[in-house]
């Protein structure tokens, strides 16, 4: 059997890598996901040598021994807050990005955690073993993620400063409602810079706190 045949889909099977069959571990691992409605859908393989990629009538291939970085991240929107982001640097200036969900219909993405979490683990298992040069960071760039620990830290203090203001001045309701605020803002942004703190992991020990799942 050819090995396009043999190719084993992550997102359309619903394996994971421990309950994958051992007849089919050397053969190439897929991801997909679609970024945005109405644009193309992006296709990962990890192959024998090397990730390919398509999107549309565009594809390329970057072999593992190329890969210098691979960053993730926790990126949450709007419309879906468990959203997890893999960004991958190699030579020539390639830059790719795999998302852990996938965009469903108008008003709904499609969360693909377990498919995500399965080929992100082997992704770091195949690079390590060819790329030993490779650079493995967590959460985001320290130059953008300080200020905005420190603006997240200032904002809260503000809020919890209005409370107390308001409890002064007898009103009640007012202190309720920026308390509710503040309550949100902690939870969102507090949880957004607890698993995007910045700094180095090793491939073979990812940072749970950025994959929406753990392969069992």
């Amino acid at each position: 059997m050819s090995q396009r045949r043999r190719r084993v889909s992550l997102v359309q099977t619903g394996y994971t890598l421990a309950d994958m069959p051992t007849d089919l571990a050397g053969t190439p691992i897929t991801y997909s996901y679609r970024p945005s409605l109405l644009g193309a859908g992006w296709e990962f393989t990890l192959g024998q040598h090397g990730l390919d990629w398509t999107r549309g009538d565009r594809s390329g291939h970057a072999a593992y021994a190329s890969i210098r970085r691979i960053r993730l991240s926790y990126r949450p929107m709007s419309m879906q807050m468990h959203r997890f982001v893999t960004e991958i640097v190699a030579d020539d200036a390639l830059f790719l990005r795999i998302v852990s969900t996938s965009w469903k219909s108008l008003v709904e993405q499609e969360r693909l955690d377990r498919a995500y979490s399965a080929f992100v683990i082997e992704l770091h298992r195949r690079v390590a073993e060819r790329s030993p040069h490779l650079i493995c960071e967590r959460g985001r760039s320290p130059f953008l993620y300080w200020p905005g620990l420190l603006s997240f830290v200032l904002i809260a203090a503000g809020l919890a400063i209005l409370i107390v203001r308001a409890l002064q001045a007898h009103a009640l309701l007012g202190a309720v409602l920026v308390a509710v605020f503040l309550g949100l803002f902690v939870w969102q942004s507090g949880n957004f810079f607890r698993r995007n703190r910045p700094g180095p992991y090793r491939p073979d020990a990812l940072p749970p706190e950025l994959l929406p799942a753990k392969p069992v």
